[in-house]
């Protein structure tokens, strides 16, 4: 029983550090695959399963995005190559490609141990222009005569559909 090491005898971080990988040559994986990896990490660092289903997915796509290359030999300009190409291209929305990138960023650091450049300037994803619906006076004026014509309590009826004031409508 002493020879046993209990997880409440280690420090918190230790429990909380990823074990070590084996690697061979080049630094590729022998024993584990990349997703295996990833998987790994995340449930070892307790994130969420869907952290862990959009990370797994941002890193799938953007190792598919560079026909399968190693991410390993890959860096900061394919990061930024990618993260622009998600703006322009697939046109997704600002925290879509923002949630890219912390997915990229965590693979690099995380997973494969590996320390990034600074990545620099991408092409943000813009977020759309909304333009407020605002009616003017006059606008407002005549949707408050038109219900005025009604009966107080049609004017405000929640069975509207159901009794069909509309029915009673002068212009309809």
């Amino acid at each position: 029983m002493k020879d046993r090491v209990l997880a409440f005898d280690r420090l918190p971080l230790e429990v909380l550090t990823p074990p070590p990988f084996a690697t061979g040559i080049g630094g590729q994986a022998v024993s584990t695959a990349l997703s295996d990896r990833v998987r790994l990490v995340i449930r070892t660092l307790h994130y969420s399963r869907r952290t862990e289903r959009a990370y797994a997915y941002w890193i799938r796509r953007f190792i598919t995005h560079y026909d399968s290359r190693d991410p390993a030999l890959m860096g900061a300009d394919e990061i930024r190559s990618f993260l622009s190409h998600l703006a322009v291209s697939a046109r997704v929305s600002a925290s879509t490609q923002n949630q890219a990138l912390c997915a990229l960023v965590f693979l690099f650091a995380r997973v494969l141990g590996l320390e990034l450049k600074p990545i620099g300037e991408i092409e943000r994803a813009k977020a759309p222009q909304r333009l407020p619906v605002v009616l003017t006076r006059v606008e407002v004026r005549a949707i408050l005569d038109r219900i005025a014509e009604f009966p107080v309590s049609c004017a405000g009826c929640s069975t509207a559909p159901v009794c069909g004031w509309w029915n009673a409508c002068p212009s309809a």
